[in-house]
């Protein structure tokens, strides 16, 4: 089972060295600039219907462009880490991202808009399960969920960063700065891991190759042998993976439609606009200060427990959301709360799902996961948009987002216990 082989990795606690450190560092600012780009587009968008004088019912593709090329780029993208590497696949993710951000801002057209939303969707897609693989390989075995989990906390960060700062940029320098700057930002990031990031030590030896040179350069060979999505359901993996994707689609579905609602939710509570923006700050500042103690006590337990029970009690204050109409002080400690369990959980769901696959399929078993669950997100605001178009009031919507958590968490339970066989795919050591 998963705990046996946690407590067979090593008696002793790794203490994190200087490169360890760094790396789990850069693949944060990867997470961060993924959550910035996600927010900053958001609030950039009402100040570019003033400019064209164009709908706004005409962004919606301008929206779903992004997601939906967020889903291929991990599908893409992501599997491509365990074909030439891990470094170089993040660093063309990142490049991809970059070129995307960067077109944006000269975008002088609803379709040119959309076609670059595209690409960044791309490269955004590709990073994120890039960055989570390549920290899960460098990090020690025995604090790896809390690692990655901190790693991950760069995406709710750079979401309060681009919710609070694109409002600054678009008053001092116009709209487009916001995307200038979300351009540059992953250039400088793939600069930086060139030079300071290895490969990973495990993916090397997968390859029959530990040269230093090669990690510190990070050309690695293409693999021999095709690594394929067939594989995540072979050899005692297809229930495990079905779960998984489950738990991340539900999660994902949750978040998104947690963000794309709770600001509703304080406009009818008597607040002002801007209401809305911190109580979306708040679920995001939550799930920061929840990931980092469930992602602790996933290191010393069994990570899928710690994960249910977050799912589980997420539920509660998920469904005082819908009361906050009311109140706007319930509806602030209701979204805090949810985002330290709910969302919390879901930010080490991904750290877990780096740890079920070997080595060689740990690139396309992550890219599919969070694939998946870039599907939910799709769903989570059209869902919500659904149920409002039959009349139903907040209490009663936001006990669907509630059952949604409860569910993820009954996946996550499921995949504990039934899916135990794809935990035990896992090998001890680097290779884990």
């Amino acid at each position: 089972m998963y705990l046996d082989q946690r407590s067979t990795a090593g008696a002793a606690r790794v203490r994190l060295s200087g490169l360890q450190l760094r790396i789990i560092l850069l693949c944060a600012a990867v997470t961060l600039v993924d959550g910035f780009d996600t927010q900053s587009i958001a609030f950039v968008a009402p100040h570019i219907v003033d400019v064209w004088r164009v709908s706004p019912v005409l962004f919606a593709p301008v929206f779903a462009a992004g997601l939906l090329a967020s889903f291929i780029g991990a599908l893409v993208l992501g599997p491509m880490g365990d074909r030439v590497g891990r470094k170089p696949a993040l660093v063309i993710s990142l490049a991809i991202f970059a070129a995307g951000s960067l077109g944006t801002a000269f975008s002088d057209s609803i379709a040119s808009l959309i076609a670059m939303r595209l690409v960044t969707g791309l490269g955004l897609g590709g990073a994120l399960p890039c960055s989570i693989t390549l920290a899960s390989e460098h990090a020690p075995a025995e604090r790896r969920e809390s690692l990655v989990s901190l790693m991950f906390c760069g995406f709710p960060l750079g979401a309060v960063l681009g919710g609070l700062s694109s409002e600054a940029m678009v008053a001092l320098w116009g709209w487009k700065s916001v995307f200038i700057v979300g351009g540059l930002l992953p250039i400088v990031l793939g600069a930086l891991f060139v030079p300071l990031v290895p490969e990973s030590a495990s993916f090397l030896a997968s390859r029959g190759s530990s040269a230093p040179g090669n990690a510190s350069a990070g050309r690695t060979a293409p693999s021999s042998r095709a690594v394929t999505v067939h594989l995540l359901f072979t050899e005692g993996r297809a229930v495990g993976t079905l779960l998984l994707w489950t738990t991340l689609f539900l999660s994902l579905l949750l978040t998104y439609f947690l963000i794309s609602w709770i600001p509703l939710i304080a406009r009818a509570s008597g607040a002002n606009v801007r209401a809305g923006v911190i109580a979306v700050s708040l679920l995001n500042l939550g799930a920061v200060c929840g990931s980092i103690p469930l992602g602790r006590l996933g290191d010393r337990y069994s990570p899928w427990r710690v994960i249910r029970a977050g799912f589980a009690a997420g539920a509660v204050p998920i469904f005082f959301i819908g009361l906050g109409q009311h109140s706007p002080v319930l509806l602030c400690v209701a979204t805090f709360v949810a985002g330290m369990l709910s969302i919390g959980a879901q930010m080490c769901t991904v750290s877990y799902a780096a740890a079920l696959y070997s080595t060689q399929l740990r690139g396309t078993g992550v890219g599919w996961a969070m694939g998946i669950g870039r599907l939910g997100a799709i769903a989570g605001p059209m869902l919500g948009g659904l149920l409002v178009n039959v009349s139903m009031n907040p209490p009663i919507l936001f006990a669907f987002a509630a059952g949604a958590s409860l569910a993820a968490g009954g996946s996550m339970w499921a995949l504990g216990t039934t899916g135990s066989g794809l935990a035990e795919q896992i090998v001890d050591g680097g290779t884990r």
